[in-house]
């Protein structure tokens, strides 16, 4: 069992999380990441995500984040158009095809269940 802790988001190393090539419509988006928890079953997960500029496509799990820095815009397939910067929290859907526009380097704080 993982003991309370608190990090400084921003300073937070972050590694390579490569985009499968179909996903990307647009631009040289480069992905990163880290899982700072999960639960001892898997079916939760709780990290940091950061997309540079460009636009790709993806299939949600469901999602609640948050934007440090950076923004874009996701558009959920039959449904609305999200803009998200910093402070904007947004709740993806498990199944939601949903593809962002990333505008400036986008950095979230997120919690999955799976």
């Amino acid at each position: 069992m993982t003991h309370s802790f608190a990090l400084h988001v921003p300073d937070a190393v972050l590694e390579p999380e490569p985009l499968e090539p179909e996903q990307i419509v647009s631009g040289e988006p480069v992905v990163t990441g880290t899982v700072v928890w999960e639960s001892d079953d898997g079916r939760q997960v709780r990290g940091i995500w950061q997309i540079t500029p460009g636009v790709v496509t993806d299939t949600e799990a469901d999602e609640v984040f948050v934007v440090l820095s950076g923004s874009a815009t996701i558009e959920v397939e039959g449904g609305p158009t999200l803009r998200v910067g910093p402070g904007d929290m947004a709740v993806l859907r498990e199944g939601d095809r949903t593809t962002w526009t990333v505008h400036e380097t986008l950095r979230k704080v997120y919690a999955i269940n799976l």
